[in-house]
């Protein structure tokens, strides 16, 4: 959906004089009876925690403060959506709802903002926002169709408040909405035909990366079960396919295997599905794999196991406080955000529980396996879209573990491809698609025993490679700048320009993100 939509008015202020009584439309119903909660003739203060629409109704999360400083949550039901984080007072009625004035229902409505200061947000910046309701105002004959909607802001200096919205068209109750700032009260929609919309991706991952853990620990573990464990054979099967993927470092220096072990790290898995492929048909799928190791371990687990601690534990950081996430199934707001690792992603040792038993350990180890990987694919969907200056950019993120005598070493991989920006004269022409002509970046990084950890980036363009390898221990540093002489001779030989090559010690330095001006992933990519 495209064009303009609109910050209304103030509404003009009630008229003075004795507060009216409440009317019908402005009682609160509550959604659990609770009798006796405010004394007759007694307010108290409410404060609206969160807000979700259903239908024509709307769900509130209210914070009341009653006598004596005692606080507690109820929920209750409204014909009018008050914004978040607004403050009204409220009295019990004898049926046992709760009830606010009409001047109290519109003082509320003033809490959301209905004009953007230009000085904080200047003109043609992009807001993003979740839409929590969406109303049709009543019009005279003949007059175009006029919705009004709330909005949580998600981004900008205005993140965490609502904003109160007027638009032609309805907008979806709980979708993402992109906007650019054209005056005080006037935004113009970005368009999201066919496009998805970044935020959501950037929000998926610092989920998926505040639950992550070692693939590194999960394979350790399942390597060390005893071989006299009494498991279901499916369960052992399970183990077994988990197992048999994981390559020796002989497999991985076989171009032809290792394009395999790529293409079976789970970054596609996805797509498999949806071309009617089993991912449990050799070669394995690794996150298909992992996938139904869950569901294996799952029915394995003792009656009284207690599930929602054991992946809960797997969290670092919950998303919304459990007062609001309980009560309403979070209705769609969002936490303080995990700032996304970036390449590689940090390792995450996973603590063992106290009183946990095996296969309660290696459900949680198998979940936090199972959202690194998916880290990954996250993390590649957010690098991938249009640069500044127009090329396409597609990144491809993974992790392939290998097995090194008797260590388990985790392999991050990297590629990303820059396409030539379209002719402006003939922007219906396509791009020739030669890999020569475009830009290929590689990076990987891993951590193998007695060289330590390892990053090496590379760049090809036209034929012409350029590389920088980066070592953390002094004597890896100066044993790789020993054979960087072999190695040019090799690329060489194998018909490559080679540009510079280079070793350092330390890690790759990391300045300010420079990210893609336009965060858009094509959604068949």
């Amino acid at each position: 959906m495209t064009g303009d939509i609109n910050l209304p008015t103030l509404p003009p202020a009630p008229a003075t004089g004795p507060r009216p009584a409440p009317a019908v439309g402005e009682l609160l119903k509550l959604l659990e009876p609770q009798t006796g909660l405010i004394d007759a003739g007694k307010t108290v203060n409410a404060e609206v925690l969160a807000l979700k629409q259903g239908g024509e109704a709307f769900q509130l999360l209210l914070k009341l403060t009653l006598e004596g400083g005692r606080q507690t949550l109820v929920q209750a039901a409204s014909s009018q959506p008050l914004p978040l984080g607004s403050n009204v007072a409220v009295s019990q009625t004898a049926s046992g709802d709760l009830a606010i004035s009409l001047q109290q229902a519109l003082s509320a409505n003033v809490a959301a903002l209905t004009r953007i200061d230009t000085n904080q947000l200047p003109l043609g910046t992009l807001l993003q926002a979740k839409v929590l309701t969406s109303q049709m105002l009543p019009q005279g004959a003949g007059q175009p169709a006029l919705y009004r909607s709330l909005v949580s802001v998600l981004n900008s200096a205005l993140s965490g408040t609502t904003l109160t919205l007027e638009s032609p068209q309805p907008l979806r109750v709980g979708s993402l909405l992109s906007a650019v700032v054209q005056g005080a009260q006037t935004l113009d929609f970005v368009p999201l035909s066919g496009l998805r919309d970044q935020l959501a991706v950037s929000q998926q991952l610092a989920t998926q990366q505040s639950r992550q853990g070692s693939l590194e620990s999960l394979l350790s573990a399942l390597q060390n079960l005893p071989r006299t464990a009494d498991l279901p054979a499916d369960l052992r099967a399970a183990v077994e396919r988990v197992l048999a993927g994981m390559p020796d470092l002989a497999q991985v220096s076989n171009p032809k295997v290792l394009a395999q072990l790529l293409h079976n790290s789970g970054a596609l898995l996805e797509a498999k599905l949806l071309a009617g492929q089993n991912p449990l048909v050799p070669p394995l799928d690794m996150k298909g794999s992992l996938l139904r190791l869950v569901a294996e371990l799952m029915p394995a687990l003792p009656a009284s196991t207690n599930l929602n601690a054991i992946l809960a534990a797997n969290t670092l950081a919950q998303m919304l406080p459990s007062f609001v996430r309980s009560p309403l199934g979070t209705l769609g707001q969002m936490g303080a955000r995990t700032a996304p690792g970036g390449f590689p992603l940090p390792e995450r040792l996973l603590q063992r529980l106290e009183g946990e038993n095996s296969l309660e350990n290696l459900l949680r180890l198998a979940a936090g396996a199972i959202s690194r990987l998916q880290s990954h694919q996250l993390s590649s969907l957010e690098q991938t879209g249009t640069t500044a200056d127009g090329r396409l950019q597609t990144t491809w993120q993974m992790e392939i573990p290998m097995r090194t005598l008797q260590d388990i070493v985790p392999l991050q991989v990297k590629f990303q491809r820059e396409e030539p920006a379209p002719d402006k004269d003939e922007p219906e022409r396509k791009i020739e698609r030669d890999a020569k002509k475009m830009l290929w970046r590689v990076e990987l990084a891993f951590d193998m025993e007695p060289l330590g950890p390892l990053q090496v980036q590379a760049q090809l363009s036209e034929g012409k490679l350029s590389s920088q390898l980066w070592a953390t221990r002094p004597f890896t540093a100066s044993l790789i700048e020993s054979h960087l002489g072999s190695l040019r001779e090799r690329l060489v030989s194998s018909g490559l320009n080679v540009g510079d090559l280079d070793c350092h010690l330390g890690t790759p330095p990391r300045g300010p993100k420079t990210g893609l001006e336009q965060r858009w992933v094509d959604e068949t990519a």
